[in-house]
């Protein structure tokens, strides 16, 4: 297939049944986190209609169509430029019939879908507040990275009115935000059922945290054992060479 590329683009290989993804190489290129959260999201239910809230070049959306029997899974990204990366990555991974994507803030969602439509949400959405952190960089990785289009908690209304009952809800995020993330899942009916610390190593302190809530449910958390990066050699650790489909 012949690949339309525009400037600074450039095709990774994810290494992972011939996936493929476009990305703009001096825009927000996705880390090991959309990758983690692909790997806890792999338990989606089967024929479940999910969105991916803040796709991006469509990540996570992707990996979940080949590791899911999922029926559709919707990517939502407000960024055009983005956007039409991934509509293009979706036609170069041969994923049409699964994968579809809006250019949309997810702030208007709910006059595009009705209220509990989805069976599953992921969502990698930006870590900073506004007004938080580094602020000199371009306009695409503000936006990836800092709140400026819509907030933890817009993440999170919007996913309660979005999922059925009991529908689940996963994200990835840092541990510095954990308290505001499980008062905020609370306050909207998204009950916190699974949570797992990642570390790079473990002589260090987390660096991002896995959630999966669930829709009004009862109240229970199990925390799961952590996972670490990297072994004390520097090298890939067991666990994540199995996720990278690299043993």
């Amino acid at each position: 297939m012949e690949i339309d590329l525009k400037e600074n683009e450039r095709i990774d290989d994810l290494e992972y049944k011939n996936l493929k993804i476009i990305q703009n190489e001096k825009g927000f290129c996705f880390g090991i986190d959309s990758i983690l959260l692909s790997d806890f999201a792999k338990n989606i239910k089967n024929n479940s209609t999910v969105i991916d809230l803040g796709t991006g070049t469509g990540i996570i959306a992707t990996l979940l169509c080949v590791k899911t029997k999922l029926k559709e899974i919707i990517g939502v990204e407000i960024q055009e430029e983005v956007y039409d990366m991934a509509k293009r990555s979706i036609k170069i991974n041969n994923l049409e019939s699964k994968f579809k994507i809006i250019n949309e803030n997810i702030l208007n969602l709910e006059n595009i879908y009705k209220t509990n439509y989805f069976d599953a949400i992921v969502t990698n959405p930006p870590y900073k507040v506004m007004n938080t952190g580094i602020l000199n960089e371009d306009d695409k990785k503000i936006l990836s990275r800092h709140e400026v289009t819509a907030t933890l908690e817009d993440f999170i209304k919007i996913s309660k009115n979005l999922l059925k009952d009991k529908g689940e809800f996963y994200m990835v995020h840092r541990p510095e935000r954990l308290v505001d993330i499980l008062s905020i899942m609370r306050k909207h009916k998204i009950e916190p059922k699974i949570l797992r610390l990642v570390f790079s190593k473990k002589d260090k302190e987390p660096k991002l945290v896995l959630i999966k809530g669930i829709k009004n449910a009862k109240p229970f958390l199990k925390i799961e054992k952590n996972l670490y990066i990297y072994n004390e050699n520097g090298e890939y650790s067991l666990e994540i060479k199995k996720i990278y489909n690299k043993i």
